[in-house]
């Protein structure tokens, strides 16, 4: 990846495009939209393992078909914060054996905004010494960064010094939206790819009106912009962390026609029959909802038939989609009451096989 040209990023960027144009030809006839990354320094997460070499310390990785680990230093997908974040925190670690004793692994999260979060992962329980030196630790590097919060984690342990999330600043269509994203917890790693899916899914939305049903939305990722597009927005989402980053997210970006319920989406198939009531439901009536859109963005095993039937009740449906083999799976399904009116290729991960994709439905 280091030496990655903007001509073999092309070409990789073409395979990807000529895999997905394949994929959906059966459904959708028209280009699609290709939104590309930048070749280095795009990804706002990163994790290493840590090798202890004598008196040195090191980030490694593995070669994914040899199993080899080799060194890392430097890594140029990641962003230049986690970069320049490797090489200081590297530099006072090596040298603290509180701080390294035990250490296998780092991770980092970064945003846009400049701030970071680093977790240390040990095979010891950590004591107040460990906490002395990583304030210390904390207090070096919150020079070279606009915030950074250390993390220390060990078997059923977990300090925190001071925050564990980042607040990113996304400019989405000339605004600026803050959200919470929480370390260990699902963000969308390109933060710049990112802003473009949603940028799509706005201009998908921009004539579309009535209320919007989000499922999987973590931590409103799409509700928060597409909530200025509709009359009222629910969410749904299981994880307990990504729903209260979500509420955290609807008062910072002062929104008042946004609300985020912990379901998962086969829960809320049975709410939306009348099948099951959910105290956590308690306040919303789903029945005074004027529901004309629905936006999913599933695991990579995409929709369960029961939820697909559900969605199919949706005169627009708007799917994400991170494995489009089972994106064109549940398109045999979809397309039986709508059709494809946009496709479009997120290059969120360059260098990889791994596509994201997005179509835009509606009904025959």
């Amino acid at each position: 990846m280091s030496d990655a040209t903007p001509i073999s990023y092309q070409e990789q960027l073409d395979e990807k495009v000529t895999r997905l144009t394949d994929l959906l030809t059966p459904y959708y006839s028209a280009p699609i939209n290709v939104f590309a990354s930048k070749a280095e320094h795009y990804r706002m997460r990163a994790e290493f393992r840590v090798w202890h070499d004598g008196d040195d310390l090191y980030h490694i990785m593995f070669n994914q078909r040899t199993k080899e680990k080799y060194r890392v230093d430097s890594f140029p997908p990641a962003s230049e914060t986690i970069n320049k974040a490797m090489s200081e925190l590297m530099a006072i670690v090596r040298g603290n054996e509180t701080l390294r004793k035990k250490l296998f692994q780092v991770d980092y999260l970064s945003g846009l905004s400049g701030e970071l979060v680093i977790s240390l992962l040990y095979h010891k329980q950590l004591d107040t010494s460990w906490e002395q030196e990583a304030r210390r630790l904390k207090e070096s590097l919150s020079s070279h960064f606009s915030s950074v919060n250390i993390i220390g984690r060990a078997r059923k342990q977990k300090i925190t010094l001071d925050h564990d999330y980042v607040i990113e600043k996304l400019p989405i269509n000339g605004r600026e939206f803050e959200f919470k994203h929480i370390e260990n917890s699902f963000t969308q790693p390109n933060a710049e790819v990112n802003c473009k899916m949603i940028e799509w899914a706005l201009s998908c939305s921009s004539s579309l009106t009535g209320d919007l049903l989000e499922m999987y939305c973590g931590a409103g990722n799409f509700s928060m912009p597409l909530a200025l597009h509709f009359d009222n927005v629910i969410g749904t989402e299981i994880a307990k962390p990504s729903v209260a980053a979500a509420q955290y997210n609807i008062e910072a970006n002062k929104l008042d026609n946004v609300k985020i319920v912990r379901l998962s989406a086969e829960e809320f198939t049975e709410a939306m029959k009348g099948e099951r009531e959910f105290s956590r439901l308690q306040g919303i009536d789903l029945t005074t909802y004027n529901f004309t859109t629905v936006l999913v963005d599933p695991p990579r095993a995409g929709l369960d038939e029961d939820s697909l039937r559900m969605i199919q009740a949706y005169d627009n449906i708007i799917y994400i989609s991170c494995n489009p083999d089972t994106l064109v799976e549940n398109l045999k399904l979809l397309c039986e009451t709508h059709d494809v009116k946009e496709g479009a290729l997120f290059d969120q991960f360059p260098f990889t096989h791994h596509i994201e994709a997005g179509v835009l439905l509606t009904r025959k």
